[in-house]
């Protein structure tokens, strides 16, 4: 991830990017933020009519607040943080979607890649980090656990000792 976003130049693709990857946003979630949907004195970025028509808040980065904050003063959206051709439109998911995959290409990743990656690669690592699942699956906006614990075999979760290791035998 890290090699990925720092291989985007583009202020506004890392932006779109680091939401996707940094709050776990889906591709329409991070295409249709406002900014009033930013609350920068609580730190948190809200989620209107995510998939189910879910609403959520979502804890706000500090260094994501600051490139939202540059990427607003030099492309000043009339509607929406991202804004494609036209003023008052949003980008286009076909146009992000592309983005992904010319980053990735550059900074020499081989596999296919998707913006959806980016958000099954935040769910992963929060549950390798030691997450709680419900946290993860409201983080998400998941109605159901079970969708959420589709991670919990992806997730490389660091193995405990066995009780049998510390007998020294």
């Amino acid at each position: 991830m890290k090699v990925l976003l720092q291989g985007t130049e583009n202020r506004k693709h890392r932006a779109m990017l680091m939401l996707a990857y940094g709050l776990g946003l889906r591709l329409s979630e991070v295409l249709a933020l406002t900014p009033a949907d930013i609350d920068s004195k609580r730190m948190a970025l809200y989620v209107r009519g995510g998939k189910g028509k879910k609403d959520r808040d979502l804890p706000l980065p500090e260094s994501l607040l600051l490139l939202l904050r540059e990427q607003f003063r030099e492309f000043r959206p009339v509607t929406f943080i991202f804004e494609g051709q036209h003023p008052g439109e949003p980008y286009s998911e076909r146009s992000l979607q592309m983005v992904v995959k010319q980053v990735a290409s550059w900074v020499g990743i081989q596999r296919p890649i998707s913006l959806h990656m980016l958000r099954h690669s935040y769910a992963t690592h929060l549950m390798e980090a030691g997450t709680d699942t419900r946290i993860i699956q409201d983080l998400l906006g998941h109605s159901s656990i079970k969708t959420t614990e589709i991670y919990t075999h992806v997730a490389q979760r660091a193995r405990p000792p066995s009780p049998l290791d510390s007998l020294g035998l």
